[in-house]
Parts: structure tokens; sequence; C-alpha cells
């Protein structure tokens, strides 16, 4: 029970951070630097929402910490886990929907 509660939170917490972010006015893109055309990024995320492409990166990392833990917390590293996923997941689907 408090293993849901905790990836309710925090999934909670992420939507509300990304909802914030959206929110907020976008830089004008005339600002911005064009990348050189040979520069192919890595990573499909429009830079257009570098809050949520940070977010992402941000928890991917995390994910990776919680992978490498050197115990399983009474099953609530797995839990972790699983809200970190879903956290990506519905960030990238948010960026989906900015099209």
């Amino acid at each position: 029970m408090k293993v849901k509660i905790l990836g309710v939170l925090v999934l909670t917490a992420l939507i509300v951070a990304v909802a914030f972010s959206v929110s907020m006015p976008a830089t004008s893109k005339a600002a911005m630097p064009t990348p050189a055309a040979s520069a192919v990024p890595a990573n499909p995320i429009p830079p257009d929402h570098p809050e949520i492409r940070d977010a992402i990166a941000s928890l991917r990392h995390a994910k990776e910490h919680m992978e490498h833990a050197a115990h399983d917390y009474g099953g609530h590293r797995v839990e972790a886990l699983r809200a970190t996923d879903e956290a990506i997941h519905q960030l990238e689907i948010c960026l989906k929907f900015d099209k």
C-alpha cells in the first residue's frame, strides 16, 4: 500500500512539474542559436521544451542509479523503477501532444 502511494505521489509531482513548465511561455526561436547542419541530435525530443527534456534525462539518470542499488529495500526499489518508467512515458506523451 505504501509503495503504491509513493508511486502515485512521485508520478503526481512529476506531472505537476511538467504542467508548470509547459505553461511557461516559450523562449523566442529567433533568440535560440541554430544547430550546425552536421549536428544530428541523438534524442528525438524537440528542443522547444528544454525543461521536459531535462526532466526525462534526470529520470533516466535516477533510474540508472536505482538499477544499480545494492539492496531491494523490501520491494520499494522495484516499485520506484516502475513509477520512474511511467513518469518518463508520460513526459514523452506530453511532448507528442505539443505538435
